[in-house]
């Protein structure tokens, strides 16, 4: 996938600025937009911020809904392939945030080297990491419940956004998120997650024991359905054997929500705190 026009001029706005840039990997379900609050205060904490697509993500989410299938067949690989092409632009190693799907590219980025501190929130599972509780299969199940859905692009229903998002939100914002943020998702990105632990050639697999990978933290919210504790705790443990800072954060009473809900901005302080500890800004 080609760098579009859009990310090229992130690019060269963040090599023009100087410091670390940030770059933001969104996951299933979401779109780039869904980084724009994320964006704007580390910009202004000097901290130039990129927003790569995924191959083929439309620019809104009325576009995504109005083609979903465009969404479909997007893998691991294909999203960290041109991740990592996006970083090769930048004349400074960034910093990478990602949220779930997106969670779990920053550190395949982070295990490649490529970047200066990780912070992944709520983070999809990668191989090796072996819980899978109930939670997190029935959030799972809209599509896995049906194998073709490994070439289709997939919505939620609101109440399936509910379960897997919404559970430390009103009906009232759960909704309200919905409506401004759902988008379908490729169903096999989440299928190649699901079942890591049983193909040695999964994409989604990490390098946890790169001494270049950089310090990580990953985030949870405690409340999260869909990326229980018991996940993130295990990838913590399969990530702390690395030689860099290594840590783990409980968010309380947070879903799978947390980095676009009204609480997000919490959520954003505890990634930019991290971050300021081992990258600097852009000088004032």
């Amino acid at each position: 996938m080609a760098i579009s026009e859009r990310e090229r001029k992130q690019i060269d706005e963040a090599n023009a600025a100087g410091g670390t840039p940030v770059v933001f990997i969104h996951g299933l379900w979401l779109l780039p937009s869904s980084w724009d609050n994320w964006a704007g205060v580390f910009a202004e904490a000097g901290y130039p911020a990129l927003t790569p697509d995924w191959p083929d993500d439309p620019e809104t989410v009325e576009e995504a809904r109005a083609n979903p299938d465009v969404l479909a067949n997007k893998t691991i690989g294909q999203v960290a392939e041109h991740t990592a092409e996006v970083i090769a632009a930048l004349e400074t190693k960034p910093a990478v945030i990602g949220h779930s799907t997106g969670g779990l590219l920053a550190q395949i980025i982070a295990g490649r080297g490529l970047a200066a501190v990780t912070v992944a929130v709520d983070p999809g599972p990668f191989r090796g990491v072996l819980p899978l509780p109930i939670s997190a299969l029935k959030s799972a199940s809209p599509v896995l419940k049906n194998p073709l859905n490994k070439g289709r692009a997939v919505t939620l229903t609101l109440d399936q956004f509910k379960y897997g998002w919404g559970t430390a939100l009103s009906d009232e914002e759960a909704q309200e998120l919905y409506e401004r943020y759902h988008v379908a998702a490729p169903g096999v990105a989440l299928m190649q997650m699901a079942n890591a632990n049983l193909n040695p050639f999964t994409e989604a697999k990490v390098d946890t024991k790169n001494p270049d990978r950089g310090p990580l933290l990953i985030i949870d919210g405690e409340k999260d359905h869909t990326v229980p504790w018991a996940i993130a705790s295990a990838s913590y443990n399969k990530q702390k054997r690395n030689p860099a800072v290594t840590e783990i954060k409980s968010i309380k009473n947070r879903g799978h929500s947390l980095t676009i809900d009204s609480g997000w901005r919490e959520v954003c302080d505890t990634a930019l705190e991290f971050v300021k500890r081992f990258a600097q800004p852009t000088a004032a």
